[in-house]
């Protein structure tokens, strides 16, 4: 599961510049090994040895191993994944926003809107990024998003299909 990216190393002792996809940032040191991934898809695994919170979504993190700079440069851009299995079980009615990617979403009026491509993080909320005949953003809020089906793999929300 995809909970953070690596973007520049930090100082001269092997420190990570990385931010976080977790809420509340600090969440993604809950786990104590992370799968990096590089841009051809292959990953390795590292252990956070140390970390600090900086601002927002970002932290700094030292990797055991990762002793240089030079070290945590080769880093830069990894994607950083943690087995699905680690992962806290999503209470009833609350869903990973990567399992949804690729459902369909519909609308009140039974029309499709689309695939659910990603999501955005909003400045007020995170929104929904659906591809059809043009790509729609819609609020992922109990106000607009209405149920979700696993089986079907759909997600039904309130919203117009002209807008």
């Amino acid at each position: 599961m995809l909970l953070g990216r690596v973007n520049a190393a930090h100082g001269i002792r092997g420190w990570l510049r990385v931010t976080s996809f977790t809420d509340p940032p600090e969440a993604l040191l809950d786990y104590p090994r992370w799968l990096l991934r590089r841009a051809d898809g292959s990953e390795v695994a590292y252990e956070p040895r140390a970390a600090e919170v900086d601002s927002g979504s970002q932290l700094r993190v030292a990797l055991v191993g990762i002793e240089d700079r030079n070290a945590a440069e080769l880093l830069r851009g990894h994607e950083i994944l943690v087995l699905r299995r680690e992962l806290p079980v999503t209470a009833p009615g609350e869903y990973y926003q990567q399992d949804l990617l690729g459902f369909e979403v519909r609308n009140l009026e039974g029309e499709s809107l689309g695939q659910l491509s990603h999501f955005i993080d909003g400045a007020a909320q995170p929104l929904m990024a659906v591809r059809g005949g043009r790509e729609v953003w819609i609020p992922a809020v109990p106000q607009h998003l209405k149920r979700v089906d696993l089986a079907a793999r759909q997600v039904l929300v309130d919203w117009p299909s002209d807008w």
